[in-house]
C-alpha cells in the first residue's frame, strides 16, 4: 500500500508538450503510471505521446477521468496552473517547477483553503510508490517496493536516500518530494501523518535541512504522538554558512535559529535516531526496525 498515489491513478500533465513534460511524462508512461493525458492553452483537440492534448485542466478531468494533475509549468506561470488544478478540484496536484514568485505561491496558498486539493511542492522531486506509480523527475532503479515512507525536502538526496534503504534489504511504501521552497502545499507534519495511517507503512525517514520550522513542528507532533514506528532523520546543511542562502527558497538560516543543530537537537529530544550522513541511513534505519521488532 502507498500513500497519496496508486494503480488506480489517473494523471495529466500541465505543460506536457514542453521539452521537459514530454520527457518525463514519456519516462512516467514507459514505469507504468496511467498518464491520460496533458494540457496546453490553445493546444486542445491534438495529441502528443499519443495522448489526448486539452485546453483546461477542467475538459482534461471530465474527459479522461484524472485525479492528480503533475504540474510541468515555466515559474511565471506554474502559479496559474496550480490554481486552474485547484479550482478544477483535481484531487492531487504534484508542482515539479522551480522557482516559483513567494508572492505567487501566497496565491496559491489562499486557494488551497477554498478547496480540497492536495498540493505537492512546488520544487518537488515528485512523489514514488515503486512498481506501481510515479509523478515527477526522480530517477528510477534503485527503488524497490517495501514499508518504509521516505518524506523529503531536497530532491536529489531522496533519490539517495532511496537507494540507501534499499541496499540495506528494506524497500519503501512511498517517497514525497515535498519541496524545498519556504511556501509549499503538502506539510512535513501532514506528510508525515499520512505514513502513519498507512497499515503498510513500518518505518518513515525524513529528510530535512536548514531553513523553516517545519522539522521543529514534526518533532513537536512525533513527542506528543509517541508513534509506533521507528523514525529516522538526516538533517542537512550542518557546515551551511548564516544568513547565506543555499539554494532552496526555504534553506535560509535566520540567526541562530532554523540551523540544522537546532533541528537535529529537536528531533532527537523526541525520539528520533539521526542518521549521520545519507550512506548511513539505510542500515540505521534497519537496526532501528530490529529493536522495535
Amino acid at each position: 500500500m502507498s500513500i497519496l498515489v496508486d494503480a488506480d491513478t489517473r494523471v495529466i500533465c500541465q505543460g506536457m508538450t514542453g521539452r521537459a513534460g514530454t520527457h518525463y511524462s514519456a519516462a512516467m508512461i514507459a514505469y507504468g503510471t496511467r498518464v491520460v493525458g496533458g494540457v496546453r492553452p490553445g493546444r486542445g483537440g491534438s495529441r502528443h505521446l499519443g495522448l489526448p492534448v486539452f485546453d483546461t485542466v477542467a475538459s482534461a478531468k471530465a474527459d479522461t477521468g484524472a485525479n492528480a494533475s503533475m504540474v510541468f509549468v515555466p515559474p511565471e506561470n506554474a502559479a496559474a496552473a496550480m490554481i486552474e488544478a485547484i479550482e478544477a478540484e483535481m484531487p492531487l496536484v504534484v508542482a515539479l517547477t522551480e522557482r516559483v514568485p513567494l508572492q505567487d505561491m501566497i496565491r496559491v496558498r489562499d486557494a488551497l483553503k477554498h478547496g480540497t486539493t492536495t498540493l505537492i511542492g512546488p520544487n518537488s522531486q515528485g512523489v514514488l510508490a515503486p512498481g506501481v506509480c510515479k509523478i515527477g523527475v526522480m530517477a528510477t532503479g534503485g527503488e524497490r517496493s517495501g514499508h518504509i515512507g521516505i518524506l523529503s525536502r531536497s530532491a536529489s538526496l531522496t533519490s539517495e536516500v532511496t537507494a540507501q534503504v534499499s541496499a540495506a534489504g528494506l524497500g519503501q511504501s512511498t517517497t514525497v518530494g515535498i519541496g524545498g521552497d519556504a511556501i509549499h502545499g503538502l506539510s512535513m507534519r501532514a506528510c508525515f501523518e499520512l505514513f502513519l495511517a498507512d497499515p503498510e507503512t513500518h518505518g518513515v525517514v525524513v529528510v530535512g535541512e536548514i531553513g523553516g520550522i517545519e522539522e521543529e513542528e514534526l518533532a513537536d507532533f512525533i513527542a506528543d504522538s509517541r508513534p509506533d514506528m521507528p523514525v529516522v532523520a538526516l538533517i542537512v546543511g550542518r557546515h551551511a554558512p548564516e544568513r547565506r542562502r543555499m539554494g532552496h527558497s526555504g534553506a535560509f538560516i535566520e540567526g541562530a535559529r532554523n540551523d540544522a543543530a537546532g533541528k537535529i537537537r529537536a528531533l532527537e529530544n523526541a525520539g528520533v535516531i539521526i542518521a549521520e550522513s545519507p550512506h548511513l541511513v539505510g542500515e540505521t534505519m534497519q537496526r532501528a526496525l530490529l529493536i522495535e521488532a
